[in-house]
């Protein structure tokens, strides 16, 4: 299982701690330097079942720098995967991918279920 974080994200800290506190191995990838490709990103949004959004850091600065919850409407769906490969800090973060499962965010509920 490959889990892409940011070191300064006080979430993917609490997701790590929670994956350790369990003994539940991964990969790390900093999501800053080793983000997913265009490809990578396609095949985790069909596997994931979520709607393209989901994988938009929302909260990010560059998010709402860029407006995009203005422009995100009129975008086609390859140019919203065009933007995402540009800059791991747009993606949703942790960004968990499995065989046969992918998550965005850390809702321990999801987690849970998916994980433990």
């Amino acid at each position: 299982m490959k889990i892409y974080c940011y070191s300064r994200c006080s979430t993917c800290k609490k997701a790590l701690a929670w994956l350790d506190e369990r003994g539940i191995k991964y990969e790390l990838l900093d999501i800053k330097e080793q983000h997913p490709g265009e490809e990578e990103l396609r095949a985790y949004h069909r596997l994931s079942g979520l709607p393209l959004k989901k994988f938009f850091n929302t909260s990010g600065m560059i998010y709402r720098e860029m407006e995009l919850s203005k422009k995100l409407p009129t975008m086609s769906e390859d140019e919203q995967y065009a933007l995402l490969a540009t800059d791991g800090m747009l993606v949703k973060r942790p960004l968990v991918v499995g065989d046969d499962f992918v998550l965005t965010g850390f809702r321990e509920k999801e987690w849970e279920e998916k994980l433990g």
